[in-house]
């Protein structure tokens, strides 16, 4: 059986891996200051959104996932002819219309290949799974890269999708943002204002930052750091911990509201590098999409990775 993957364009993984493993990206249209931008994982387009001064009025943009009539058009169009079997992993439910849009468009493509395949001389049915990987940005990415080895082991779409849905269940994200200003200006345009006015000041005036979780489809502070390379520093050295006592899959994935070279530079990155080739751990880094730099200000870390239980210590 012919199993396609699909993700949408806040999963943080690196362009040459999705574009080898033949991962598809749903798009997301991004309105700001008059223009409306395609988030899509194009590195050239998340470098403009940089270098171009966007990023810092990113708080006052409007994001919009694919409708349900432009997923149905996706997948007629292409996906049911070139596959058997398509998995959308999408970002959690809980934060984004994205799940239910592509939830809903899949009634229409259930019902409507049949045609399609048989005018274009593909034989046998066709299935479409949607799962809630209950996570944001890198830590999406977790799932995605175990859903290739699944792919890649021949495991049949039923025992893929209850597994993915178990790992969705153990995933955990965590989150340094590098401006409180920038969250709480982006927290009050979505109606969240989790950072009030007074922590945000307090919390720029004396430096302190919150490490946020996220963990079945539920987001909130874990603990407090002074400074964000020390931060940087304690979120690199409690997924080594984690990588030493053991993960549930190979992976840890790591994304970056800027360039690479900047998080390559963060204390502590080159120690997460070296265990996790110590322990066969697959290691992705790649910069946060658009959309995740809009939704938590650029210059922020995130960090995901799957086990059996992890409480985040804030010493070293």
């Amino acid at each position: 059986m012919r199993i396609g993957i699909v993700v949408d364009a806040t999963c943080d993984l690196p362009v040459d891996y999705l574009r080898r493993q033949h991962i598809g990206v749903l798009p997301i249209r991004i309105h700001l200051d008059g223009q409306t931008l395609l988030d899509q994982r194009d590195p050239q387009a998340i470098t403009g959104f940089l270098r171009g001064g966007l990023c810092e009025r990113g708080h006052a943009a409007e994001t919009e996932p694919c409708s349900v009539a432009e997923i149905s058009q996706l997948f007629l169009e292409r996906l049911v002819i070139d596959y058997d079997c398509v998995f959308c992993l999408t970002i959690t439910a809980t934060r984004s219309g994205i799940h239910a849009n592509t939830s809903q468009a899949s009634f229409a493509i259930l019902k409507d290949y049949r045609p399609i395949r048989q005018a274009a001389g593909v034989t046998g049915p066709f299935l479409m799974r949607v799962v809630d990987t209950e996570n944001l940005f890198a830590a999406q990415g977790v799932t995605a890269v175990e859903a290739v080895r699944m792919r890649s082991a021949g495991l049949a779409p039923g025992e893929m999708r209850e597994q993915l849905e178990r790992l969705a269940q153990h995933t955990y994200g965590y989150m340094l943002p590098r401006d409180l200003y920038y969250l709480r200006a982006r927290g009050q345009k979505k109606g969240d204002r989790s950072v009030g006015w007074v922590a945000a000041a307090l919390g720029t005036t004396l430096d302190i930052k919150p490490v946020l979780r996220a963990y079945r489809g539920e987001t909130g502070p874990v603990g407090k750091v002074r400074g964000f390379e020390h931060g940087c520093e304690l979120m690199f050295a409690n997924t080594v911990r984690a990588v030493r006592a053991g993960l549930l899959t190979p992976t840890v994935c790591v994304s970056y509201g800027g360039p690479t070279r900047e998080l390559e530079n963060l204390p502590g990155y080159a120690d997460l590098a070296a265990v996790c080739r110590e322990h066969e751990v697959e290691f992705y880094a790649s910069p946060m999409s658009i959309t995740g730099m809009i939704n938590v200000g650029p210059g922020a870390l995130i960090i995901g990775f799957a086990a059996t239980t992890h409480e985040f210590s804030t010493t070293p």
